[in-house]
């Protein structure tokens, strides 16, 4: 039967596919494209105890990654069981707050809205080309990462800029990861046998881009990510917020270039750039544990901004039933969770180390001691939303 949705995720230079059942989230299959266009490209899959890896054959673009999954669906007898594609969209703007059947008007609109992401719209519109010369015969849907973010109040959302900008140019904060933020919170509304709709929680996307929202009776009321995913937090090689006159005194003073500037921003701040030597959260784990102190500096700036900006979500709320931590960093790293959770004791966080601990790996559960707020470990399944938005939009369900 064709019951199972393909789900497609597409980066500048890799494509991850996942073959899922969209009622329970099991994954039948998966397949990761590396290294894409040059000769080094390939694509390996996992289906069960089955794992292969294959180089791709010229031009080495989404298409040929495309062409191999399809060629490996179909010696599996996977083929016939997809009923549609569901693609990873990253910025859907105003325009996109619900699951989207594609067609050449919304691929018009993913590709204006490219400028607001031109690292990642482009490649999601170019699996999406792919796909439909490919599959051509059944729906493509996509799931847009700003969607969850629509219900912001103009308050959250506004800059305070002149409100021109906002009306005939769109500058406003959109976030991202809503796939992921609505995913967490939905477990977390299970967990307290409530309604998602009666649930108010603060979320914590952190990998190595991080983000942090505030949903208020199941809906995001503010988010730290804005216009672009270089908002917010300190991430693994973004700044986060800074001073934007820092930006004209590398201009002015210090002879930086524009594409200079967005580069040192975007690619060579963050857990990177203070620690002048690794984004990655366990590398500098170990380096702090070792005494390096840049990399003790790095950990306490990135634990003390997202603790920060926990507490900074106060005002969206009256009552709060818990944190959730989620993410790779989220889900994994004890030390990250143990500092957030000792800066946020006048929010009643209190940890409890051995559960702290056991929460790693895929391991979900409560964090926090018996009589403080509930701060959950949920690991994140955004395929799985993606599988079930669109199968649930193929079906008319709300």
């Amino acid at each position: 039967m064709k019951n199972n949705i393909l789900v497609i995720n597409c980066g500048s230079s890799s494509l991850k596919c996942s073959l899922i059942n969209p009622v329970n989230g099991d994954i039948i299959f998966f397949a990761l494209a590396e290294k894409l266009f040059t000769q080094d490209a390939l694509i390996s899959f996992k289906q069960g105890e089955i794992k292969q890896t294959t180089p791709l054959i010229s031009p080495y673009d989404h298409q040929a990654a495309i062409q191999s999954l399809v060629a490996f669906l179909t010696q599996q007898s996977l083929h016939s069981s997809i009923c549609a594609i569901g693609h990873r969209v990253v910025h859907g703007g105003e325009k996109y707050s619900q699951p989207t059947l594609i067609s050449e008007q919304v691929k018009t609109s993913i590709n204006e809205l490219a400028k607001l992401a031109p690292l990642h719209n482009p490649a999601n519109l170019q699996g999406i080309n792919a796909a439909e010369t490919i599959f051509s015969n059944l729906p493509q849907v996509a799931i847009f990462d700003t969607a969850f973010h629509q219900s912001m109040p103009e308050k959250a959302f506004l800059y305070a800029l002149p409100y021109s900008l906002y009306k005939e140019h769109g500058i406003r904060k959109y976030g991202f990861h809503g796939t992921s933020h609505y995913f967490v919170c939905k477990n977390a509304a299970k967990i307290l046998d409530k309604p998602l709709e009666q649930c108010n929680f603060i979320s914590a996307h952190l990998g190595n881009g991080c983000s942090i929202s505030a949903v208020k009776n199941g809906k995001s009321v503010d988010t730290s990510l804005g216009l672009t995913p270089l908002e917010g937090l300190m991430m693994g090689t973004r700044s986060g917020s800074i001073d934007p006159g820092i930006i004209f005194h590398l201009v002015e003073q210090l002879g930086y270039s524009l594409e200079q500037v967005n580069i040192l921003l975007n690619k060579e701040s963050g857990l990177l750039g203070v620690s002048q030597l690794t984004n990655d959260c366990r590398e500098l784990e170990q380096a702090s544990a070792d005494g390096n102190d840049l990399a003790q500096l790095a950990l306490q700036i990135f634990c003390y901004r997202i603790a920060k900006m926990i507490a900074s979500f106060v005002p969206c709320f009256m009552q709060l039933d818990g944190l959730i931590f989620t993410g790779g960093i989220g889900e994994n790293s004890q030390f990250v969770r143990s500092q957030v959770l000792a800066q946020l004791s006048l929010l009643n966080f209190t940890e409890d180390q051995s559960a702290n601990q056991h929460c790693r790996f895929g391991q979900s559960g409560n964090i926090s001691t018996e009589n403080s707020r509930p701060c959950w470990v949920i690991p994140t399944n955004e395929e799985w939303v993606i599988a079930e938005q669109s199968y649930q939009l193929l079906n008319g369900a709300k």
